[in-house]
Formats: structure tokens, sequence, C-alpha cells
């Protein structure tokens, strides 16, 4: 894992800051006031939850976003929220100029950088476990949020409570190294190609571990969203489970109350893997969108920052597990593209 981590740490920082896109005059129709005018803008989430719940969660924000932008001078008639089917399909969305701004990680960023500008990092509450060694987030104890505010995070592999899960879990916790054969033979949930958590990430890890990548595996599906992974874990759909440093502890409730377990979540899971630090999600915005301009970007950082400092804001925006948001550039990301480049390179070798 270091030596890929380190790997990751040289990646080409020269790289520019994306300047604004579009130009003032496209981006709002101005009053005598001085007043800018934005008919609809539009923001796409992924899909990292469920799509139902994030459109509910985030309800609210239309609002937030409205006061706020008005606040930098811009009435706002409507705010659309979406979520894509995909976490691709909000990169396009951003591509095409349909999406004015996207939440999306910084995999997907780094994607469609074309095409999109990250705006903003999200910052989230750091957790009281950060081990490299998956057996010491084993002690049947919930990994817990801290006060400490984080850039990153872990992306984890999960053993569920399946006869499988459980082999591969006590090889683990009796200090044991898994080989490719033991990690072949169980059924995996993975997420979409973009998603770093859920597959670029878990895919470095293998690749250190074994020289195998996530395509390399006999049983691996798709899930739309990580809900489902972990419904499918405690149903032993599958075996493992490959998902960002807390969704356990997103799932803690509905592992019992919705998915039908007994016993909880920290008892019946265990860490087989741990990956190096990811960089938090983006806020990103579309270089194509006819409104998307420099003083936009400003105003648009300024009302997430402003949203994020309140306990309203807050709640809004803890769906994603976010806790504020702070300005970041391009380079911030380059860790990033070293990634996909990886990934690339060993679907090219395949």
């Amino acid at each position: 894992m270091k030596k890929v981590f380190s790997m990751l740490m040289a990646a080409t920082i020269g790289l520019s800051m994306l300047t604004g896109c579009g130009s003032s005059e496209t981006a709002s129709k101005v009053d005598e006031n001085g007043t800018k005018t934005i008919d609809t803008l539009t923001v796409a989430f992924v899909p990292s939850k469920d799509p139902e719940e994030i459109v509910t969660a985030t309800e609210p924000l239309k609002g937030m976003l409205k006061d706020e932008l008005a606040k930098e001078g811009y009435n706002v008639g409507e705010v659309e929220i979406t979520v894509g089917t995909n976490y691709e399909a909000v990169g396009e969305a951003l591509s095409a100029g349909t999406a004015d701004v996207g939440l999306i990680p910084g995999g997907t960023y780094v994607l469609y950088d074309d095409s999109a500008e990250v705006i903003l990092t999200a910052t989230r509450d750091g957790l009281n476990k950060d081990s490299d060694n998956a057996k010491d987030w084993n002690d049947g104890l919930p990994t817990v949020q801290t006060e400490d505010q984080a850039v990153s995070y872990r992306s984890l592999i999960i053993a569920g409570p399946s006869e499988k899960g459980q082999e591969l879990a006590a090889k683990v916790n009796a200090g044991e190294e898994l080989t490719w054969d033991d990690i072949n033979s169980a059924n995996w949930s993975i997420m979409s190609t973009t998603s770093p958590a859920g597959y670029i990430y878990p895919s470095l890890w293998l690749q250190e571990k074994y020289g195998k990548g996530l395509t390399d595996l006999a049983s691996a599906v798709q899930s739309d969203s990580y809900g489902s992974a972990m419904a499918r874990l405690a149903s032993g759909q599958v075996d493992i489970v490959v998902g960002y440093a807390d969704v356990r502890l997103d799932n803690e409730a509905k592992w019992t109350e919705e998915f039908g377990r007994t016993a909880s979540i920290w008892e019946e899971t265990n860490l087989i893997g741990v990956t190096a630090p990811i960089y938090n999600d983006t806020v990103s915005v579309s270089k194509t969108s006819d409104i998307m301009d420099e003083d936009l970007i400003k105003a648009l950082q300024n009302a997430f920052i402003n949203i994020g400092n309140t306990e309203e804001g807050k709640e809004v925006i803890s769906i994603y597990s976010h806790k504020g948001y702070k300005v970041a550039q391009s380079s911030d990301y380059d860790n990033e593209r070293e990634a996909q480049k990886l990934i690339q390179q060993l679907s090219a070798a395949q």
C-alpha cells in the first residue's frame, strides 16, 4: 500500500488551476440595480446512497442556495436537484452543460476535467480508526466520527456475514495473509469505474497486494448504490463489499432494521483490507454551462461554504458525510489523475 501511495504522491503538481468558464455576457441577465437573474440552476448528485434518500435530504438545499446566492447579487428563479443513474451520468451532464453544478468524487472529476472545473473540496469528520492494518479495525466496536476535520478518507474492503466472508475475516484476524485464491473465491460488490472508494482505490490495493485488478475477479457485481451493496452483503448475496470508511456507520441502523440481521453490523462485518487515503469529494461546475462564469463560481464557493457553516446546512450535506467546504484547485486532485492512469494501464494490459 505504501508503495502505491508513494507513487500517487509523486504525481505532477505543475498543472495550473483551471480558469473560470463561460463569459459574463452569457452568465445571467442584469437589472438596473445590478442584480443578476438566473432562471434555473441545476445541481446534480452522484448516487452514492439511495437516490430517493438523496432527493429528500437535499430538498432544503434549494432554498439555502437561493438565499446565499441572493447575498452574492444573484436572483435564482429555481434550483433543480437531480441524482444521476451512476457517477458517469453526472460527469456527462456537466460535460454537456445540462447540469451546472455537480457534487462528485475526485475520481469522477478528473475523468471529466476537460469540461468540469473543481471549485470546492468537502471536509468531513475524521474517524477514530485510521490504520493501514485491517485487523486494527476489527474489534467489534463501532467506528465513530471525531471532531477533527479530515480532507481525505479510506476505502475499506469489508467481509460480510456469509460463510466465505467469515472465513476470510477469520484469517485476517488470526494474522494470516490472504492469498489471491482466497480473494478470488469470494463474491464481490463493486461500484462504477470512476468511484474512488468503490473501484479505483480497491483496484490499486489489489494491484499492490496481488498484481491483479477488480476485473480479474471471478465474481464481481456492480451495485447502483452503497445502500444496495450493503443490503447484498447482509443477505449473503455477496461476501465482500468495497466502500468509503464510514459506510458501515451510515448503514448501522439499516443493518438490523431493514436488512434483517439480528446482530450489529460491527459484530458481523470485518475488514480484510484498507486502501491509501483518498482526497475528499468535490463541488465541480460545468465549463459548458450557459450561465457559468468566474463571478458565479465565486458566488457558489461563498454560498456552499456559508451553508456548511450553519447547523441547518450541515444537516443537509451530511447525506454525503460532508461537514463543510474549502476552496479547491485542480492540482489538489493530481493523485487521482495518477490513480486513473494506473487503472487505465491495468485495463489496457488485460
